[in-house]
């Protein structure tokens, strides 16, 4: 019998979130799942859904493991990707101005704009795919990265701009975080799959300028800003909730930057600037502090205001996935046991309350009490911060999880 997080445990939620991600495929790529499984018919298919299931589909094939009942073999994986791979190519492209379009129906796109948000999945899901060995994808990154440099990568600021119109003319004035947390994890896979140690320093000076934000904030990172890179530390206060774009300090991205900043430091090694370990340890610290039980009851909260008081209480999925990732990443390279302690228990709050014994994968929301909720997420649209946090204690800290996959003995 397993205990949540174990071994056996982590592989039974690895098949069974394939199972569950085998029911997003959509003539256009990947759709958003309800919370049994199936294609929500009031939802486009996205950018950002479609990359990232492509990604996992990739990761599937490369761990070729046992699959759950009546889910998708390594062959059915295989397919999957080389689906994900050519609806990138294919409806999801701008075959005129180039880039992604953020999300399409089957008459055509239906946002037009180029967000650095999904663009940055799509140099992840075509790095996996390239790993993986799935036809079409060293062609999709190659696009991928040459539209990245070309229009998103600042290299004087040293960080990425957040949108552009469709034909590339008008730039959005707001700048994001969040779409830069994203472009360091897709810039480490482009890095390790291409060879290309440039690729790593442009993540590396990215989360230099996260680190610094951070530490003149009290470690609570500012997540927006406008177009000169100054902090709008109340931007959106009065739509706190947002799913992208949440007012205050994000407790998930903290933690999610904790992971980062390990694994940028074990993929630079010696060239890695000094302090990332404790810096990460700092980050999740805080955000462990301000976010985890921070209103009597178990669970993470989304988002605390700038003095560390909660602001929306609800817990997400993606949220405990990240901190499960970051306590092993953290375990490892601190050898602190405090962080197998956090480990063992975000674990077993997941198998509690966060896992879907019935219909599967995770639930995406639930409110202050754990109950299920469906204010700001509705459905379960989404298996990447799950999986990945099955994942994360069976691979290296570093190179990324495709390569290291695709690489071990």
């Amino acid at each position: 019998m397993s205990t949540p997080g174990d071994a056996a445990y982590r592989a039974a939620q690895r098949a069974d979130l394939l199972r569950f991600a085998a029911g997003s495929r959509h003539p256009l790529g990947f759709g958003w799942l309800d919370s049994g499984g199936r294609l929500d018919p009031g939802h486009p298919v996205e950018l950002w859904i479609s990359c990232r299931m492509t990604h996992i589909a990739s990761l599937g094939a490369l761990a070729n493991e046992e699959p759950a009942p009546g889910g998708p073999d390594r062959a059915d994986l295989v397919s999957m990707a080389e689906h994900g791979v050519a609806s990138l190519a294919g409806p999801l492209m701008d075959q005129v101005n180039g880039g992604w379009f953020a999300a399409v129906g089957l008459d055509g796109p239906l946002v037009t704009t180029k967000q650095s948000y999904g663009h940055a999945f799509v140099i992840l899901a075509a790095s996996s795919a390239r790993a993986a060995g799935i036809a079409g994808a060293d062609e999709l990154l190659a696009s991928a990265m040459d539209v990245n440099l070309t229009h998103f990568w600042d290299e004087k600021v040293g960080l990425s701009v957040e949108e552009w119109d469709a034909a590339w003319t008008a730039q959005d004035p707001y700048n994001g975080i969040n779409a830069n947390m994203h472009t360091v994890e897709a810039y480490l896979a482009a890095g390790d799959v291409t060879g290309d140690v440039a690729w790593h320093e442009r993540a590396a000076r990215i989360a230099d300028r996260v680190v610094h934000w951070a530490a003149a904030n009290d470690w609570r990172i500012p997540e927006h800003f406008d177009g000169g890179w100054n902090p709008m530390l109340e931007f959106n206060r009065d739509e706190p909730a947002h799913p992208f774009r949440p007012y205050g300090a994000t407790v998930g991205h903290a933690l999610e930057w904790a992971r980062l900043l390990v694994a940028l430091d074990s993929t630079l090694g010696s060239d890695a600037p000094g302090g990332l370990v404790e810096t990460a340890v700092t980050l999740a610290d805080r955000a462990v502090a301000d976010g985890w039980a921070a209103d009597g009851a178990d669970g993470f909260v989304y988002t605390t205001d700038w003095s560390g008081r909660p602001v929306v209480r609800q817990r997400m999925h993606w949220v405990l996935a990240e901190a499960v990732s970051a306590a092993s990443v953290l375990w490892r390279a601190t050898g602190d046991s405090r962080w197998e302690q956090r480990y063992a228990q975000w674990w077993e709050y997941a198998d509690r309350y966060v896992v879907d014994h019935v219909l599967g994968s995770w639930r995406h929301e639930l409110d202050p009490t754990n109950a299920p909720a469906a204010t700001v997420w509705a459905g379960k649209p989404d298996v990447y911060h799950a999986y990945q946090a099955a994942l994360a204690p069976d691979v290296p800290i570093a190179p990324s999880y495709a390569t290291a996959l695709a690489t071990r003995g």
